[in-house]
């Protein structure tokens, strides 16, 4: 079988008021992951600026960007000058009104490739999505680059077992969440630490179900009532965590994929094979009422 190894980056940080001093902060990091080896950099969701969801502002929309835009092009020359696949988390300005939580994929010669707008949009205390950000309508997608099939989604979609089998079955063999979660202030340590669990066991199971690798980029740093619990992580097609960064401290996360990996996982556990296609239209349906 074909040698298939891929190194990735990534990037976990804390964001600051300032969008040009987090930029330089993602670019100065992805220089580092550069040299570290890695092809394929992540950046957390939202990485431009403060997770300014936890209120509902309507001065707040201004800090949307269309892509391309300003942001976007800073991260394509990125891309190009180190020659990497570049994955990248931004509030987007589609029109006047319509705003989308936005992954892109840019190529090592600075194009935008593909974009995935984030499909499942929590409205919750300090979480206030819903008053920003359009639910996507790209659908769950693949880009194929040349070492590894990708498959972006954002955050709240980590979730839902839904979207990481749709985005499998369209080829993904690594999975990708930028995310902006923790805890707010009131929490017992108890609560805190079966939060950051499930949130560990949800994506280890979407790896451990399509056989795929899973890349969870969580942000660091305490903004208003929440202190975001970093801990990026990367997940092997078995579920075995392969790279962790820590819990308070900005990192650099590398992990090596063994691509070669999923076809012997899925034959051995051939959840895949074993689908009932023929009995799954009920999923579709937000309650079976009997």
């Amino acid at each position: 079988m074909t040698n298939r190894t891929l190194r990735i980056a990534l990037l976990q940080h804390a964001s600051s008021q300032d969008k040009a001093t987090n930029i330089e902060t993602v670019r100065a990091m992805a220089r580092e992951a550069k040299e570290a080896g890695a092809s394929l950099v992540i950046t957390q969701e939202l990485f431009a600026g403060p997770y300014f969801c936890q209120v509902e502002d309507e001065s707040l929309f201004a800090l949307a960007e269309p892509i391309p835009g300003p942001t976007s092009q800073k991260l394509c020359d990125t891309a190009k000058e180190l020659n990497i696949h570049l994955s990248a988390s931004l509030f987007e300005r589609r029109a006047p009104g319509v705003y989308h939580n936005t992954s892109i994929m840019i190529s090592p010669d600075g194009a935008i490739i593909d974009r995935y707008r984030k499909m499942h949009i929590p409205d919750d205390p300090r979480f206030y999505e819903k008053y920003y950000f359009t639910p996507g309508d790209l659908g769950f997608r693949a880009q194929k680059l040349p070492q590894v099939t990708t498959g972006m989604l954002v955050c709240w979609d980590q979730w839902y077992p839904e979207a990481a089998r749709l985005t499998a079955l369209r080829g993904a063999e690594l999975l990708l969440y930028p995310t902006a979660i923790g805890w707010y202030h009131g929490e017992t340590d108890e609560d805190r630490a079966a939060q950051r669990q499930a949130w560990i066991t949800m994506q280890r199971s979407h790896a451990i179900a399509n056989g795929v690798f899973v890349a969870a980029c969580n942000r660091i740093g305490i903004e208003n009532d929440l202190r975001f619990w970093g801990t990026s992580f990367v997940a092997d097609p078995s579920g075995t965590i392969i790279a962790e960064a820590p819990e308070n401290e900005p990192a650099v996360l590398l992990a090596d994929l063994d691509l070669a990996r999923i076809e012997p996982q899925r034959r051995g556990w051939p959840f895949l094979r074993d689908r009932r296609i023929d009995a799954y239209d009920q999923l579709t349906r937000r309650l079976i009422d009997e």
